[in-house]
């Protein structure tokens, strides 16, 4: 599983989760490295262009992948506006360990300990 997910974690999403994705040995891609007031259809793209899956709090991801049809490779929404840094990642440490093999090519809405996963 480790090898064919590849992912872009947005800003909001933490740098423990950042940290916790490689350390597991995820290809893993942050925007904060990269440009952190990068606009979200810029982010889409490169995460499609290099093969990952965008892990977002930001519901815009939504409106580029539904309204405006925008290519992707996945994306994992985290509906946790409030969560601290911990509950987010034992959120993601979740979602992988039950439902990695499904996220790619699926947008996938994580809320109230809940995940949905539309292909």
């Amino acid at each position: 599983m480790k090898a064919a997910l590849k992912f872009l974690v947005d800003v909001g999403v933490g740098k423990n989760v950042e940290g916790w994705l490689r350390s597991q040995g995820f290809d893993t891609t942050a925007l904060r490295d990269i440009d952190p007031r990068m606009a979200d259809q810029d982010a889409q793209k490169l995460a499609s262009t290099e093969g990952r899956i965008v892990i977002t709090m930001d519901k815009d991801f939504g409106e580029l992948v539904y309204r405006l049809q925008q290519k992707h490779v996945g994306v994992l929404l985290l509906r946790m506006n409030d969560a601290h840094k911990d509950e987010k990642l034992t959120a993601i440490k979740s979602i992988l360990s039950q439902y990695g093999d499904q996220l790619n090519n699926s947008f996938s809405t994580f809320r109230n300990g809940k995940l949905r996963i539309r292909k």
